[in-house]
């Protein structure tokens, strides 16, 4: 009979994280969190989450750490600067719309009430249409002017909070490199 060796593997023990992320921020988080030890979990494949409100898919990714790595406590409290710099860069992203379409609703509800004063003048007895010309002018204003205004604000906003989130991406830069210097 032959020799049957048997491979020996050692026993490594892992802890697990699950990320729920953009499609377009897969890529930029594994390599984040490769700095900080983290693997993708090859026994479990990455899952769709479905759409949400801009209809960007949300992937699930599946990660594991040996849970006796050199370093955890540095390399888990500079994990959690690079998720605040990540969370601070999407509230930031999301402010450039948000504070745009403040600015259109406003206008879009100033213009219907002002349509609604002259349909209010042009039922009354008698009917004043002066008074509804008057005030269908401002409505259709306020009905024209919150896309332009919307584009509008959303390029100021973009223009000032690019430099912004540039900054937190070079944050992000420095706490990976931090964290890959601790790895190896």
């Amino acid at each position: 009979m032959g020799d049957i060796r048997e491979k020996k593997k050692e026993f490594i023990g892992y802890e697990y994280k699950e990320v729920a992320a953009e499609s377009s921020k897969v890529s930029f988080l594994i390599d984040g969190y490769e700095c900080f030890g983290w693997e993708l979990d090859e026994n479990l494949p990455q899952s769709n989450k479905g759409s949400n409100l801009h209809n960007q898919k949300k992937t699930v990714l599946r990660l594991k750490r040996n849970r006796k790595i050199i370093n955890k406590m540095e390399l888990t409290r500079l994990q959690r600067n690079f998720e605040a710099c990540v969370n601070e860069i999407a509230v930031l992203e999301n402010t450039k719309t948000s504070v745009a379409t403040m600015y259109a609703l406003i206008a879009g509800i100033l213009g219907t009430a002002f349509m609604a004063g002259s349909v209010f003048a042009v039922t009354a007895q008698p009917p004043h249409i002066v008074l509804c010309i008057l005030l269908a002018i401002p409505g259709f204003i306020g009905w024209i002017l919150p896309y332009f205004l919307y584009r509008r604000t959303v390029g100021k906003q973009t223009e000032k909070l690019t430099p912004l989130i540039e900054e937190k991406y070079d944050e992000i830069c420095e706490i990976c490199e931090k964290g890959n210097k601790l790895l190896y």
